[in-house]
This record gives C-alpha cells, structure tokens and sequence, in this order.
C-alpha cells in the first residue's frame, strides 16, 4: 500500500495530532503515511529525537518479540516501513539471512525505529503538548503545544486543531515509595534499570550490588553485572517478590493471549473479571526469556568449575519494607520474606530497580476534557474496543490511546507483536473506511462460548454492533 502526506495549511484542521512519538505512535505514522490519498497527520514528541530504552541497550539483548513485530508488517507487509526494507537499505539484507536471527538486537530495533523517525513526513520532535481540549464552537480539538529548544528551555508557543488525537505518551520508570527517597537524592547510587547504561560503571566500581526485580529487565542488569565481575569477588544479591525467576510463557498457544482475538475476548469480559485476570498473568509478560536464564545458570555454573561458589545470592519472595543509607556511601534495606514471614537486613553500596513501568499520567494535559470523560467504577478512563475515550455524545471527534488500555484490552497492550494492529485498528477507525483489511480470526484459541469476530466500526458516541453468538 502507497500514499503521502497531503500539503498541510497552518489554519486548516488535521485529520489526525498524534501525541509522543515512540514505538506505537511512529507505527500509527507510519501506516497513517501508506493510506491512498494520505491523510492530514501530525505528531509532537518533547525528546529532541527517538530513542527506545537506551539505559537498557546492553550489548548482546534481544528483544522478546520475532523480527515481524515491527511498526507496520502484521497491518501491511508491503509497506516501505518494514525491518527488512530497512535492512535492504543498509545492503545488509544477505548477512541477515545468514545470520537466521528470529529474534533481533535491541539495539538494531532502536536503530530501525530512529530510521523510519528520520525519514516520516509530520514528526515534530523537540514540541512538548500542553493541553488537549475539546471546542464545540469548532466541533474540534484544540491542541496546544510548546516548541523547545536544544537546551530544553522554551522556545515558541503553538497550537494545532484536529478532528481526532492519538495518545502514545508512552510509560515512566516506577520507583517502589519505600525507595523513592533514595532514588530522588543526589549522589545516593539508587538507580532505576531504565538508566542502567548511564550508571553502568558506578555500578561496576561498586563494592556490592543489589538488583531488585524478577523480570527480563532485572534478569539482564543481573547478568550484565555478572559476567563483568571477577570471580570469588562478585558481590551482587538478586531479589524479587515473585515466588521464583520464573520464565515467561512462550508456548505457541500461549502466545495466543497476544492475539486480537484475545483482546477482544478480553474486552468484553466484566469489568471484575477484568480487574482479577491481570494479576494473575503476570507470567505472560513479566517472566524472563528462556535463553536468559540458561545463561544466567551457565556463567554460575561456570564459576564453579575450580571449587567453591559464586559471590552471588538469588533470593526471590523477598520485599523491601523500607530503605535508608548508611554513613554517607552506603544503602540499608530492611527486607521481609513473604513466605517465611522472616526479616533481615541488607548492607550494599548501590541498587539497580528494575521495577517496571507505570503508564504515564496525562490528567494535567486532559484537563480541559475531563467533563467529557468517562470513567469505570476505578475512576478509570472507560476505552471502547477502537481504543477511543468513551467521551459524552456531544464530542463529535476522537481521542485513541495505544498502551494504556491494559485495564480494558489485556496483557497485550504494551506488546509490540500488536503494534501494527492496533494502529490499524485506529486508522480504520479515523476514516470510517477500511484502509487497513484486518483478519478476522488471528488463534487457534476459542477463548470463550462466543463467536467474536471483528466488529463493524460505529462512529464515536454510537454503540457498538453486537457480537454474533454460538
């Protein structure tokens, strides 16, 4: 599928403000680039360019996701975006090939992310959105914006109008609040993963370390440090409050929790159902790589080979109570066993969080729609099945989300593999029409009694057709 970006006039209303301009939204750009006869799209970013996790581009880690979960090949394989027309352009399609790698570098995935970045019509990095607001004179969205500099001050003040909005604020690092402290004091080494890279060799100088966290991110910290560590001298405690370091589910079936017929399944579940699933699937999203486990256990195990036991301590079901430091150099972290119902103390000269992530808050940019939202009986923000804010009727226009729907869409939300879909979804959505064919059945998986297939596409403030039952 080709198309291009219509000429724009500053007074004329775009089809489409997208909102941060990470992996979700770069691929709702992307698609959005592709529809016959373009379409009127812009996107601000506050970053001065994109980058994706660079504190956790360590050398060697994969991403979690095969190579075609990239920003539009499961929505359009012909697309001019994809990671192998990359790849082409770099002349470096044959060594891929070659190398058979399924599963690709990090790094390489940021790099393919910044070459699409560089190369889209309409990303406007270095622009900070203020607000969204909703003007019913206009029957638009007003969107203001503030322009910065490269040494992030201010530099100009502008707004856009828009007949829809695409959110893709992305998430924040979370800090554990028996942490935050610590974490938010100058010069104290509690560093959160998400800056990994950046502390890299503090943390290396360190005389102990300890990482907090079971999942990949923590796994990876873990291993990075290990195998940058003398022998006999390691010095590095690994603790989590899940019950063990448990892998992520990656059986084929398993995967079929990140299909859209499981989200849609998903989706029409009662909210309490909901709300008790999530927790429980954690092992779908937060458990750790095979491989990075073996090879965790391989350099341990390597380390024995001469007699004795690694300095290293892996101890899960452990959750730290409070935290404070010690003279002047050193952290104290009072920790509970959750099983055992035991405490103890823990002495170490820096921390590595690798807590996850919290979708970031956009209630301050949102201010100016709030009468128009409507919440679930959490006070979140209700999400129909086209990602859309369920607004009052009186708003003729749209405002999509990509990754901060997980209350409402499941654990696949911050999946990458749903990237295209999603935007897909979006974009089919925006032009009432079907630029984007979307399958109707993506598992093998009947995940309930009900035939659910993909629904008709109603306009905002319509309900949605009902699905078929068997």
């Amino acid at each position: 599928m080709t198309g291009s970006t219509p000429q724009h006039e500053p007074d004329q209303p775009h089809d489409l403000v997208g909102v941060g301009i990470g992996p979700f939204n770069l691929s709702l750009a992307a698609l959005a680039h592709g529809i016959p006869g373009g379409l009127a799209a812009t996107f601000y970013e506050q970053k001065p360019a994109f980058h994706w996790h660079p504190g956790l581009l360590i050398e060697g880690a994969s991403l979690q996701v095969p190579f075609l979960a990239d920003l539009v090949t499961l929505a359009d394989p012909a697309s001019p975006w994809t990671f192998l027309n990359y790849l082409k352009s770099r002349e470096r399609l044959f060594p891929f090939y070659f190398a058979e790698k399924f599963h690709i570098q990090r790094a390489e995935y940021d790099a393919y992310c910044r070459w699409v970045s560089e190369r889209l019509p309409g990303l406007h990095f270095g622009h900070q959105v203020d607000s969204v607001r909703w003007n019913p004179e206009r029957r638009l969205f007003e969107v203001d914006f503030t322009q910065i500099d490269p040494a992030g001050e201010a530099e100009a003040l502008g707004r856009a109008y828009t007949r829809n909005v695409v959110l893709g604020v992305g998430t924040e690092p979370y800090v554990p609040e028996p942490l935050k402290p610590l974490a938010d004091a100058p010069g104290v080494p509690v560093f959160h993963s998400a800056d990994y890279l950046t502390h890299r060799e503090t943390l290396l100088a360190a005389g102990h370390v300890t990482v907090i966290g079971s999942g990949q991110s923590g796994a990876e910290v873990f291993l990075d440090l290990l195998r940058a560590r003398p022998a006999g001298a390691e010095q590095i405690h690994w603790l989590a409050r899940t019950e063990a370091f448990a892998p992520m589910e990656y059986s084929k079936l398993g995967l079929e929790h990140f299909t859209p017929d499981y989200t849609r399944y998903f989706h029409a579940l009662p909210e309490p159902v909901r709300g008790e699933l999530t927790p429980r699937q954690w092992q779908l999203h937060k458990g750790i790589d095979a491989d990075t486990i073996a090879a965790i256990h391989d350099e341990l195990y390597r380390r024995t080979l001469h007699g004795g036991w690694p300095d290293a301590v892996l101890t899960p079901g452990v959750r730290v109570r409070t935290a404070g430091r010690v003279a002047t150099t050193q952290v104290e972290l009072h920790l509970e066993h959750v099983q055992q119902g035991t405490r103890s103390r823990l002495t170490t000269d820096a921390v590595v969080l690798a807590t996850g992530y919290r979708e970031r808050p956009v209630d301050r940019m949102l201010a100016g729609l709030d009468p128009y939202l409507r919440h679930d009986s959490a006070g979140r923000a209700r999400i129909d099945e086209h990602y859309r804010l369920v607004l009052d009727p009186s708003v003729t226009g749209a405002v999509h989300v990509q990754n901060a729907e997980k209350h409402t869409h499941g654990v696949g939300a911050p999946d990458l593999g749903l990237a295209a879909w999603r935007s897909a979804t979006i974009l089919n959505s925006i032009t009432g029409k079907e630029p984007y064919p979307l399958p109707r059945r993506t598992a093998f998986t009947r995940f309930g009694l009900e035939t659910r297939e993909a629904p008709s596409i109603p306009a905002q403030g319509q309900k949605l057709t009902p699905l078929v039952q068997s």
